[in-house]
């Protein structure tokens, strides 16, 4: 049975980047295990009044909880470093327990944001980085038919609806997962995050409302290492082809 890895700094950032990707696993047979590095504790907080930061990161760690039901994820672990701060966090301490999650688990692929973080947030860009070392650590240990694929996942349409822009893309998209029958899965995975509602609106404005239509058909990702060896991403010459993980 194929096994999944997704490693993301905050509960939503599944179902923003994956949501689609993660369902369609799930119906697929597939098993995935999420590891969110932070609880979310300095995100806002939307309709909810919270007396601590405790508090919110309590609840939003429920949000992800139901999400994670919603989208069929194996397996869901919470590491609760300081949100806001992964920057700061020693990223060989991050990177080692995440290589001995891999050793642990063996997926055959591991998904992470790329570089620039989709966003230039310095906890994805953190996330990137741990996670690459990560990889590579695991492979040190793992007999060669064990090394995972390791993917950064895009969001290229995420500013579309934003009166703001992204970092400019760190790496081009080599592939596109088809998410065509599991819009609507993403849709309600978003909406399981009540307190982001900021958030879902400025990239996916109606889906709190249950208006799916803004969610697109693909979800983007570019292989960076294969068989231990770094994969130099190529941008396509005749459009991104559908792939799946």
């Amino acid at each position: 049975m194929k096994r999944l890895m997704f490693v993301f700094p905050h509960p939503d950032d599944e179902s923003f980047a994956c949501g689609g990707t993660l369902a369609k696993c799930s119906d697929a047979g597939q098993e995935t295990c999420l590891i969110c590095v932070t609880s979310g504790c300095k995100g806002r907080s939307g309709p909810f009044a919270f007396d601590s930061r405790e508090a919110l990161a309590r609840h939003r760690e429920q949000e992800l909880r139901n999400a994670a039901h919603i989208l069929g994820i194996t397996r869901l672990k919470l590491y609760r470093y300081p949100d806001g701060g992964l920057a700061e966090v020693d990223p060989c301490e991050l990177a080692g327990r995440l290589a001995s999650a891999i050793v642990e688990w063996k997926p055959h692929v591991v998904v992470t944001f790329p570089p620039d973080g989709v966003t230039g947030h310095p906890d994805h860009i953190a996330v990137c980085r741990a996670t690459g070392m990560a990889v590579e650590q695991a492979e040190q240990v793992l007999p060669t038919d064990e090394w995972p694929d390791f993917y950064f996942v895009s969001i290229p349409h995420y500013y579309d609806h934003c009166p703001d822009k992204g970092p400019a893309p760190a790496v081009p998209i080599t592939g596109k997962v088809d998410i065509t029958r599991y819009r609507d899965r993403k849709g309600e995975a978003l909406r399981a995050h009540q307190s982001q509602v900021y958030s879902v609106n400025r990239a996916y404005p109606g889906v709190m409302e249950g208006d799916n239509g803004v969610i697109g058909c693909y979800e983007y990702y570019t292989l960076v290492r294969s068989g231990g060896q770094p994969v130099k991403p190529v941008a396509p010459k005749n459009g991104i082809p559908v792939m799946e993980l």
